[in-house]
Formats: structure tokens, sequence, C-alpha cells
């Protein structure tokens, strides 16, 4: 990594995250992490952050890597300022909250979990959202292994009608479910 770069760069005509872009979010995030005000950026904020992509930018995988370690770590930061500050049976207490909202959605019967698009519209295939939720009940159930990367890197196949979920519910729903497993990790 020559120059400074955080990143090692694609060769050729590939595309990757621009590397100014990308270098000045690791830093503004190392300076939160380490001295910012809490909640001056979130796991959240992490995980939705958006890079634009150009030639000879940085390798999508790597920073796309370091961006879920990163992830990870405000959120184990953020887990242990809330025991520190309210106690780990609040903790323990606020998570299982959070995972009651989600399972109420998991306990609909497969195919009316979410809405469907609307007209024509393609939306995810049913059945694929239908077996992540399942995978979800048995990780609540019986604490089946699930992560919150198969979760976060899970793609669906395109449908239509009856047979697909509208996006935007599937997408604000795994999203909760993401911040739940890794606060449980």
């Amino acid at each position: 990594m020559s120059g400074g770069a955080m990143f090692r760069r694609v060769t050729g005509m590939r595309t990757g995250y621009h590397p100014e872009e990308v270098d000045d979010f690791f830093t503004h995030a190392r300076t939160v992490y380490e001295q910012g005000p809490a909640g001056a950026l979130s796991s959240r904020d992490v995980r939705t952050v958006a890079f634009d992509l150009v030639r000879h930018g940085y390798s999508t995988t790597a920073v796309d890597a370091a961006l879920d370690r990163l992830e990870a770590a405000f959120v184990a930061r953020s887990r242990a300022d809330f025991i520190a500050e309210r106690g780990r049976q609040a903790w323990m207490e606020t998570l299982a909250e959070q995972a009651r909202s989600l399972y109420g959605r998991l306990t609909r019967p497969a195919g009316e979990r979410f809405a469907h698009p609307k007209g024509r519209q393609a939306g995810y295939d049913a059945a694929e959202v239908d077996a992540l939720c399942d995978r979800l009940v048995a990780y609540f159930d019986t604490n089946a292994s699930l992560s919150a990367q198969e979760v976060r890197s899970a793609v669906f196949a395109r449908r239509k009608g009856a047979r697909a979920y509208a996006e935007g519910p599937v997408d604000a729903f795994l999203e909760r479910a993401v911040d739940v497993l890794l606060a449980a990790e």
C-alpha cells in the first residue's frame, strides 16, 4: 500500500471504491471511535455508508471486509457503554425486547410475512425470504447457528406478484435483524 493508501487498488479496467472517500470515512471513523462523542457515528452509519465506484479504486472486497469489522467494533463499543451505564441485566432486557419485536413478524405464515409488491413491480422471492426467516426462527427458538454476516449478505431472486415480497419492508426487517444479531454476538 504505497503512498499512504489504506487499501489495495484494483487493476486494469476494473472499478473500485473511490479512494479519497474511503480514506476520509475511515479517518473520521477512527477519530470518532477513539475520542469522539458517543453516537457521533453508529454501527448503522458504518453499515449503510456508500462510496462512488471509479476505475483503479480500492478493492471493494477489502473495503467491505474492513467495514464489517468496523461495524462490529462500533456494536461492541455501544454494548460496553450501555452495560457500563445501565448494567448487563438492562442490556439483556433491551436485546430481548428487540428480538421479541422481530419474532412477531417471524410467526406469521410463510407467504404472508411481508407486503407484496404493488401492481407489476418486482420484489424479492417470497420463498427465499421465508427460508431466511425460518433460519431466524430457529436461531431464536433453538439458538441455531446464524450470524449477522449471513443475514447482511443474503441475496434473493426477483419475482412478481404473490410469489414476491416488497423490497422495502424486507430490507427494513433484515436491518433490524442484523442489529439484534450483532448485539448478541
